[in-house]
């Protein structure tokens, strides 16, 4: 078969990686890719949202399948533009993405259909949601409709906090059109925990339940980023909780779309708050999270292709559960200095090398350029360093130690990666 991943994260290498594995796989292409994925596919330089053109690549090189990474390609309608072509395609057409792009297309489906989230309302005027949230004690959450590279979301802990942000949102427009219309819901107290499943439009497959560190800093302080690390599985989900997020939310949700005439294939990830034994959804994303795919296809035993292969063809029912290594898997990011606001780039990176062929340690390339055998950064996170422990201890302590052996100028990375496991 012969493959195009669209992205050039560290979750699109993960994918590239895990699929490069495949006894099924003759050809694999990544658009536009990075560094790392150069060495293990050919990278085309076409931009993931530039559909015609990947579609007209596509069809040149007699592409088999394209595997969706970033939400703006799908946003973009890579999805319906490739099937409208006759390429089958893993990932949600459009009118699927909104379930993340849509706020409110998402909580109104979710209350429409019973499915477990914060109470919510929906304002496009300000003076309508200023009248409201005076009424409202704190904490409580503002969110914009649409997409905002993860910076959309207020969790207001000052009645004059609240008043800012709308001004910000509505009138400012600091969002853009992302912010024409926001959602006021009840602040959910808990534990989170991002949970993926595979879906085909009406089965689905799960994942791994895994656990992401959006803030920057230690101690989940500091601006929110695309992610600072994750690692699987977690302790606080067992098998019951997991059967029980399966049935009333991931499969309810899939059920939902069909029942709207949505047809939702590809993945569905639920970032949820758990309340006790209680899971609720804080949102929905329409792809494989980043960095959560790294540590979850670095576990993974199966062979990804059939799976996404039966997503796109809608056969899913004819795939088993997945077969899982044993332990723990954990990535820790590595970002440029000024991240996630102004990362600084073109700095050389070093020690690569001394992680290579080193057993259950895989360095995902992220925001990497490559000069011949040389790796520069060339974006805000440059590297997820994802390794496979027989516990949680000693996947920290062997992520952390091949974290030390990389060394470019101005890197940063969380140091507490995975230690709310020890804990739990």
């Amino acid at each position: 078969m012969r493959v195009l991943v669209v992205g050039s994260g560290g979750r699109e290498h993960a994918l590239v990686w895990k699929l490069a594995q495949s006894p099924g796989i003759n050809a694999l292409f990544c658009a536009p890719g990075n560094g790392g994925i150069s060495r293990i596919a050919s990278c085309v330089d076409i931009q993931a949202a530039d559909v015609d053109r990947l579609l007209g690549f596509a069809k040149k090189e007699k592409v088999n399948l394209v595997v969706v990474g970033p939400e703006n390609a799908l946003a973009a309608g890579i999805v319906d533009t490739f099937e409208g072509a006759g390429i089958p395609a893993f990932g949600p057409r459009k009118i699927g993405s909104q379930i993340e792009t849509s706020k409110v297309f998402a909580k109104t489906l979710m209350d429409k259909y019973g499915i477990p989230t914060a109470k919510f309302r929906r304002f496009e005027a300000f003076d309508d949601a200023l009248a409201y949230i005076k009424g409202l004690a704190t904490p409580y959450v503002i969110k914009a409709d649409g997409l905002c590279a993860g910076k959309g979301a207020y969790i207001i802990k000052e009645p004059v906090e609240g008043e800012a942000v709308l001004r910000e949102v509505l009138i400012q427009r600091v969002h853009g059109d992302a912010g024409r219309e926001i959602i006021v819901e009840s602040f959910l107290p808990g534990v989170e925990t991002s949970y993926l499943v595979f879906a085909d439009g009406t089965t689905i497959v799960p994942m791994l339940p895994s656990q992401d560190h959006k803030a920057l800093l230690d101690n989940d302080q500091g601006p929110n980023t695309g992610g600072m690390g994750a690692y699987t599985p977690v302790p606080f989900v067992d098998g019951e909780m997991e059967g029980d997020i399966d049935s009333s939310i991931m499969k309810k949700t899939i059920d939902a779309l069909r029942s709207e005439g949505i047809t939702y294939k590809g993945v569905l990830y639920g970032g949820l708050m758990l309340e006790g034994r209680r899971p609720y959804v804080l949102e929905f994303n329409a792809r494989f999270g980043d960095p959560e795919t790294q540590p979850i296809l670095f576990k993974m035993e199966s062979d990804l292709l059939p799976i996404v292969s039966a997503c796109a063809e809608g056969t899913l029912n004819s795939i088993g559960p997945i077969k899982w290594k044993q332990g723990v898997s954990l990535c820790v990011v590595i970002a440029s200095r000024g991240y996630p606001e102004k990362p600084e780039k073109g700095k050389k990176i070093k020690g690569l090398e001394e992680l290579d062929g080193q057993k259950d340690v895989f360095v995902f390339h992220a925001g990497t350029a490559r000069q011949g055998d040389v790796y520069y950064t060339s974006g805000g996170r440059v590297l997820g360093v994802t390794v496979l422990g027989d516990t949680y201890a000693d996947a920290i302590g062997k992520a952390y130690n091949a974290v030390s052996h990389i060394q470019f100028e101005g890197m940063y990375y969380r140091k507490d990666i995975g230690k709310k496991a020890l804990g739990a």
